[in-house]
């Protein structure tokens, strides 16, 4: 009886694994990754101006946790932004013609691939300023419990960013707020290993990057992201009791970044070939390849038609951002001060 329902077990995993969803992760893994090639290609070529930070070898943080969300959740990154973008939606034109400066942008070519923001599709922002976005994604999970509803606020950021002031005001409100129930955020440190060039260990006096969170009374779990089998079952349990408690949580995701910090970043004086040669085999999109392969009859044919179409999309993306126009001279002065802003003050009303 035990080895049947251990066959039982094993066939319904087998099932779940070999689930449409999972072919089309695979799908949305691969075009990220020929975005993120296209534009290192463009910044060399020089039609990318200001800074560029690619998501090469991290696919599997972005993919396995926002496939487990709702569309009317919201959520915020930090500069390595361009996946999370594409992956909720935002047209990939407009996403390359943002990087590329120009009016058809997401953020009308003002704030480039540090700054994408599209909140139609529930992105409210890439941060240049490093950790500056936790206390926004901690006081937007306040307003969405406020307003009585069960969305949730999801809120990416790198190893490096927990050493800034605003990490440990951010986790204590959300910790404070949490006991009540009225902080529904979801905290994801992408821990790459490298704060730009400084390795986790040089900048760290903890390496355990969940524990600290766990100082202020924020639970939180380690997670292997190079799995994205292994990301999206943390994230279905997760995200689904931070829904129902209002209560913030915190997912270290363990990753590496293939390429260098940014495109400029081409030395890489801080780690050897041979180290990053060595995380490739465990690149996030050939596991999952390999294991659609294995488990579920993936053929190569059909891997091959997400390459095709990756690189047709991708094309038109470029031609899109390259035929677009530049911003008018008059764009800088707008979108500098809200509109619905603070009121002039009555004089008979001052005292």
């Amino acid at each position: 009886m035990g080895k049947q329902k251990t066959t039982q077990s094993a066939a319904v995993a087998e099932a779940a694994a070999c689930a449409p969803e999972w072919t089309e992760i695979l799908r949305q893994m691969i075009f990220i990754r020929r975005f993120e090639e296209a534009t290192e290609r463009e910044f060399r070529r020089g039609k990318i101006g200001g800074y560029l930070h690619v998501y090469s070898g991290q696919e599997a943080v972005a993919v396995g946790i926002l496939s487990a969300t709702k569309k009317d959740d919201i959520v915020f990154a930090g500069y390595r932004d361009h996946a999370h973008t594409l992956l909720l939606g935002s047209d990939p034109g407009r996403v390359m013609a943002e990087l590329f400066g120009k009016a058809t942008g997401v953020s009308k070519g003002k704030g480039g691939s540090m700054h994408l923001f599209d909140v139609e599709h529930g992105f409210y922002g890439g941060y240049g300023i490093v950790g500056g976005h936790l206390t926004l994604a901690a006081g937007s999970a306040f307003a969405l419990r406020y307003k009585e509803t069960d969305r949730i606020a999801v809120c990416y950021f790198g190893d490096g960013a927990m050493n800034i002031g605003s990490f440990h005001e951010a986790m204590n409100m959300a910790g404070l707020w949490g006991k009540q129930g009225m902080c529904p955020v979801l905290f994801v440190i992408e821990n790459n290993g490298y704060a730009m060039g400084t390795s986790v260990e040089r900048h760290s006096a903890l390496t355990d990057l969940a524990a600290r969170v766990r100082a202020y009374n924020i639970p939180s779990e380690k997670v292997d992201a190079q799995d994205v089998f292994a990301v999206r079952g943390v994230a279905d349990r997760v995200v689904k009791q931070i829904r129902e408690t209002g209560q913030p949580y915190c997912i270290e995701a363990i990753t590496y970044r293939f390429s260098g910090h940014g495109a400029a970043d081409i030395l890489q004086p801080y780690r050897s070939k041979d180290e990053v040669e060595q995380h490739k085999h465990r690149d996030p999109i050939l596991i999952l390849k390999n294991r659609l392969q294995e488990m579920c009859g993936l053929k190569d044919e059909t891997i091959q038609s997400f390459e095709d179409e990756a690189a047709e999309r991708v094309a038109a993306a470029v031609k899109f951002a390259e035929e677009s126009p530049l911003p008018e001279g008059g764009e800088l002065f707008h979108d500098v001060v809200a509109e619905h802003g603070p009121r002039p003050v009555a004089e008979d009303t001052v005292r």
